[in-house]
């Protein structure tokens, strides 16, 4: 029960930033909170979090956005899959490779979405849609950080 309760609480958190509006300049540069916080969660508990909760949050996450339902499911998921293909090499990694690993990830993650606008007609209209991945990688050590003491806090595995 803890375990669920620790997930369920830094993936709200998660979404709470991904939704705090922000200046128009500074837009590009939002972090992929929700997906960072799943990666972690997929690379430390990966029977607990798997392409099943990545689906249902990015459901969450389209119906909030008001994006096209699925949007966010799927480029989740798919993330989410390969995360926890890979999740004990993953795990073994340090934090510079972790970091590389985020940002390939987010890119991935973010090359999903743009398809997917792509093919319904609305793609972003700045190149500068990719400075997430940059923005999501810088930020993964100290998110690794605090979501690893809120495990140990938690006491999970």
């Amino acid at each position: 029960m803890h375990s669920f309760f620790a997930i369920l609480t830094t993936v709200i958190i998660a979404i709470i930033l991904a939704l705090l509006p922000m200046p128009d300049w500074t837009i590009w540069l939002r972090p992929a909170w929700v997906l960072m916080v799943l990666i972690y969660w997929a690379m430390m508990t990966p029977y607990q979090v798997s392409v099943g909760i990545a689906w249902i949050t990015g459901l969450i996450m389209d119906l909030l956005n008001g994006t096209l339902l699925g949007e966010h499911a799927l480029a989740y998921t798919i993330v989410i899959y390969f995360v926890s293909k890979m999740h004990i090499r993953l795990r073994m990694y340090p934090m510079l490779q972790q970091g590389i690993s985020i940002f390939v990830f987010v890119t991935l993650y973010l090359f999903i979405i743009y398809c997917i606008q792509g093919f319904i007609g609305e793609l972003p209209a700045s190149q500068l849609y990719w400075l997430s991945a940059v923005t999501s990688m810088l930020l993964w050590p100290w998110l690794f950080v605090l979501m690893r003491d809120c495990r140990r806090w938690f006491k999970l595995a």
